[in-house]
Parts: structure tokens; C-alpha cells; sequence
């Protein structure tokens, strides 16, 4: 398999976003009124379901790059979407919705529809991905080794899910236990290099189980068409800043890790034998930061969030020579005021257990967000 080089660490995202009906604020299937209106742009895109709307940035070589470009697309995106009778939220599920998905009717997603059965009108998850560019399919491996440990944390930092059809979960990221009814979901196995990478997609391609890379839907695959590393395993984000804040955080990871490999504190995630992985990875959903971290395989325990603020204190120096302090420091301080999931409670306990208003805060956070950013664009 050839994987199309890029420039090392260029950055990209796509953000999942849910159409809702203006009056009930349940979701809409509204994807296919709104291409109407975005015939030609190439960052405006149909998802799986017809209740999503994807935005994907272009490639950009800063976070500052990104962020112009994402506040820009969410901006326009707000106002055809209001003048089409609907609005916009960022949330990895819908807190009341008690609706199944209509699939788009596009070739790929009506042949996953074949595929997939019932769980393709159940699977109504909404995710932020990231692209890490990549010089190389060794290069993209080598990285995915060494990033992999760090799901559980990205997790737990983006958790955003914690209702669904009308239910408290109990879960910060209830996002992943609905994808977790596919085979193809969360951790990825481990690869030595990128040949091994290859022989596996050749053998699962020759199986009938994977058409193409696509296919694959874990929390962290190489995407070789793109030469980059695609991380997936966020929840949607309320706001264009926060995704942004998340991408930033990742991106100056991934330099440390380039830089210093995977060893280089004590204090950091290591790799552990998957079933550990996935341990970590379950526990993230469930409690974010204040989940336990399983972390050594003769079961070492310490919580995620003293690994957060090892993380923290090891990749300032990197922040600092991306020019990155001001935003980490921004993102570090909005980690502590409350993860997405934890206001969505705080919104659910004042409103006396109600739902609608946790919709409406998602609502206005996203517009507030898209439109500030435009008039001080402006200005």
C-alpha cells in the first residue's frame, strides 16, 4: 500500500457537528437541503447520517492557520443553516433524542447501510478528528506506537456525551459505548512498521472485512491517502475553540513525542498489552480525569489526572518553541473550569433535570463561539 508523503506535523481537523430542528431542537435530517447550498465547497461535507454535517479544514502549517479557517467555515455554516429553519450543536450524542438515522444516499454510506444493519440508524455519534501529517507510513506507525497510550487521555480531555434518549448515562463519553458495537471501534492493535500495517489490511482486504482504510474506524489510524495520522477517538466539541484547543494540545504531543520518544519521563503513558489499553480506554469513558489509569502491566494504578498534569509539565518546553504556550496555558485553565460533559450536567441540575435547556446551552455555546469569532475578525 503507498502512502502519499506529507510535510511532518501540518495539521488538519473535521468536526462533526448535529442539525437540529429550529422549534423541538431534536434532530433534523437536513444534510441534503444543505449541500444545496454548499455545491462547491470542498470543506462543508454529508456524513454516514443525515442529522450530521461535517466541516474539515484545509492543511495548515500552524494552529493559528487552523483556527482562521475553522471559525471562518463554522461562521457560514451557522447562518445557511438558520436560514434553512435550522440550528447547530457540538456534542458527541444527543441528550433527548429518541429518533433512529436516516443514512445518506451516497454510494459508500448506502453500501455501509448494507453492511451494518440496524446499527447504522443507531450509531448517532458525533466526533472531532485530527490530521497529523506524516513523511512517511513508517513515520505514520512509529507515531501511532507511541501516541496510542495517550487515548484514554484525549478521552477523558474531549468528553462530551453524557445523555442519551433521555437518560443521565453515567458516563462522561457515552459517545463510545455506542460505537463500541462495532467490530472496528477503539484501540487499534499494535503495529512494528508499516509493512505489518500493510500485511494486515491486505489480509483483512482479501477476507471481504475492509474495503478500504476507510473502513477501518479506530481511535487512531494512518490514513495513507492523506499521508497523515488521523486521530479520531474525540467527542464533538461545543465550541470551535475548544476543538482548536484540543488540536493545538495534540499537536505539541505529538512534536514532544517526535523529539523525545516515548520514554522520555517516567510520569508519561507507556505502552501496555492492549487489553490494558482497552481497560484505560473504558475507564476514560466512564470518568474522564477522574477515572484510574492503569499504569504499568504489573497493575501499577495512579489517577488520569496526575497523568494529565505530568503531560502537561513535560510538553511546555515543546509549547514553547511552537509558540504554543498562550494557547496550552488557555486550554490547561478551560480543562479545569469543566470538560463539555460536566457542563452539560451542571446545565441539567440547574434546569431541574430537564434536557431541553442542556440542547439550548450546546445551541448557543457553538453560535456565540462562531459568530464572536467573526466580528473580531472583522475588526
Amino acid at each position: 500500500m503507498e502512502f502519499t508523503c506529507s510535510k511532518p506535523l501540518t495539521i488538519g481537523m473535521e468536526l462533526e457537528l448535529q442539525l437540529l430542528a429550529r422549534d423541538s431542537l431534536d434532530q433534523v435530517e437536513g444534510i441534503l437541503p444543505l449541500m444545496e447550498v454548499f455545491p462547491d465547497n470542498p470543506h462543508v461535507k454529508p456524513e454516514l447520517i443525515q442529522n450530521c454535517v461535517e466541516i474539515t479544514s484545509k492543511v495548515c502549517d500552524s494552529i493559528d492557520e487552523l483556527e482562521s479557517h475553522l471559525h471562518v467555515l463554522a461562521a457560514d455554516l451557522v447562518a445557511k443553516c438558520e436560514g434553512l429553519g435550522m440550528r447547530l450543536a457540538g456534542a458527541g450524542t444527543h441528550p433527548f433524542s429518541q429518533r433512529l438515522a436516516l443514512v445518506t444516499p451516497l454510494p459508500r454510506y448506502l453500501q455501509m447501510e448494507k453492511r451494518a444493519g440496524i446499527l447504522a440508524y443507531t450509531q448517532i455519534a458525533f466526533a472531532t478528528h485530527v490530521h497529523l501529517g506524516m513523511g512517511s507510513g513508517e513515520e505514520a506507525i512509529s507515531m501511532m506506537r507511541v501516541l496510542k497510550p495517550y487515548l484514554p487521555l484525549l478521552l477523558a480531555l474531549s468528553a462530551n456525551s453524557p445523555f442519551w434518549r433521555g437518560y443521565d448515562t453515567g458516563y462522561a463519553s457515552y459517545r463510545h459505548r455506542i460505537l463500541a458495537a462495532s467490530r472496528s471501534y477503539s484501540v487499534p492493535p499494535e503495529f512494528r512498521d508499516w509493512d505489518q500495517f500493510c500485511r494486515f489490511f491486505d489480509t483483512t482486504h482479501r477476507a471481504g472485512l475492509f474495503e478500504s482504510v476507510n473502513d477501518i474506524h479506530w481511535d487512531l489510524r494512518p490514513r495513507p491517502n492523506f499521508g497523515t495520522l488521523e486521530v479520531r477517538v474525540m467527542d464533538a466539541q461545543p465550541t470551535v475553540t475548544e476543538a482548536v484547543g484540543l488540536a493545538s494540545f495534540l499537536w505539541i504531543l505529538a512534536r514532544h513525542l517526535q523529539e523525545h520518544g516515548s520514554d522520555c519521563a517516567p510520569a508519561l503513558p507507556r505502552v501496555l498489552p492492549w487489553w490494558l489499553e482497552k481497560e484505560n480506554h473504558f475507564q476514560a469513558s466512564r470518568l474522564a480525569l477522574d477515572s484510574q489509569y492503569v499504569a504499568h502491566e504489573d497493575g501499577t494504578v495512579k489517577p488520569l489526572r496526575a497523568v494529565w498534569e505530568a503531560v502537561v509539565q513535560a510538553i511546555e518546553p515543546t509549547a514553547a518553541a511552537l509558540g504554543e504556550t498562550e494557547r496550552l496555558r488557555a486550554f490547561v485553565k478551560r480543562i479545569e473550569h469543566g470538560v463539555g460533559y460536566m457542563r452539560q450536567r451542571a446545565v441539567y441540575r440547574e434546569a431541574r433535570s430537564l434536557l431541553r435547556p442542556v440542547m439550548e446551552s450546546l445551541i448557543e455555546e457553538f453560535r456565540a463561539g462562531a459568530v464572536s469569532a467573526t466580528q473580531h475578525a472583522r475588526n
